[in-house]
């Protein structure tokens, strides 16, 4: 059986480099970024891609078919035992829907949700300090700020019942903060 560990955190907060760092030193371990998942899309572009750039060229929640899909697709592909996703769930609705597909799921269990926790400044001065792509400014920014914390309250809630989340503090370095959560990851597989 699959362990899936998604990873949370705000724009900026360093969730898709924590989890690059940790597959990188694992050969059971492969991650997804379902921000990388899409811009891939975008780029390739497909229908899908354009679809996908008309929500998250102004920070938008890329509609949930089409995240489940991108998602579950990525999770039967994998080639490794222990899958990472980061950048998801964004909503309530896509973590119901994660969980209605996980409640009859006999290949994937999911092992835990790791938060990363960050200021809304320090994930600000990240996000503005890369400058990837156009969807980096000041006023995407707090659209994207303003998607992320208005579900998490009911997200937290729902996983913490479940006994499934695990909070971890963004604002060390990277290196402690990979450390932790990788200890932790292995501690559950």
């Amino acid at each position: 059986m699959k362990k899936l560990f998604l990873i949370i955190g705000a724009p900026g907060s360093g969730k898709t480099t924590d989890a690059e760092l940790i597959a990188a030193k694992h050969d059971n371990i492969t991650h997804y970024s379902t921000g990388d998942m899409f811009r891939a899309e975008v780029t390739s572009g497909s229908e899908r891609g354009k679809i996908i750039d008309k929500y998250i060229s102004v920070g938008a929640i890329v509609p949930i078919d089409i995240a489940i899909e991108t998602i579950l697709g990525a999770i039967k592909k994998a080639s490794t035992s222990v899958v990472i996703i980061d950048g998801y769930p964004r909503s309530f609705e896509q973590m119901n829907e994660l969980n209605k597909y996980l409640v009859n799921e006999t290949e994937v269990e999911l092992a835990n949700v790791i938060e990363i926790e960050v200021s809304q400044e320090v994930a600000c001065e990240r996000v503005l300090g890369r400058a990837r792509g156009a969807d980096d400014n000041v006023e995407v920014f707090n659209n994207r700020m303003k998607v992320y914390t208005d579900p998490l309250a009911e997200i937290q809630e729902f996983y913490c019942r479940k006994n499934l989340l695990q909070k971890i503090n963004g604002e060390r370095t990277i290196e402690e903060i990979v450390e932790e959560i990788d200890d932790f990851i292995q501690s559950r597989i």
